[in-house]
């Protein structure tokens, strides 16, 4: 892969984490905000935690995409 193809996939990606990284914020004080509730629908709160986590690990994936593999 080429210098440029390979700098437009790092963009593509680092594009990709900041999405992602917003949308777990985002769930992260949605969650908060139905905890505050005087009766919280743990139903939802449970669905929403569960969404972080795939969140969560889709930004792993795409922080490793973005670290160089070094050879040993």
């Amino acid at each position: 892969m080429d210098d440029e193809a390979r700098e437009e996939e790092l963009a593509e990606v680092r594009l990709e984490l900041a999405r992602v990284r917003q949308e777990h914020e985002d769930l992260d004080h949605a969650v908060l905000a139905l905890l505050a509730l005087p009766v919280p629908d743990q139903l939802r709160v449970a669905r929403l935690k569960k969404r972080k986590l795939v969140l969560k690990d889709q930004i792993a994936k795409l922080e490793n995409r973005l670290t160089p593999d070094l050879i040993a």
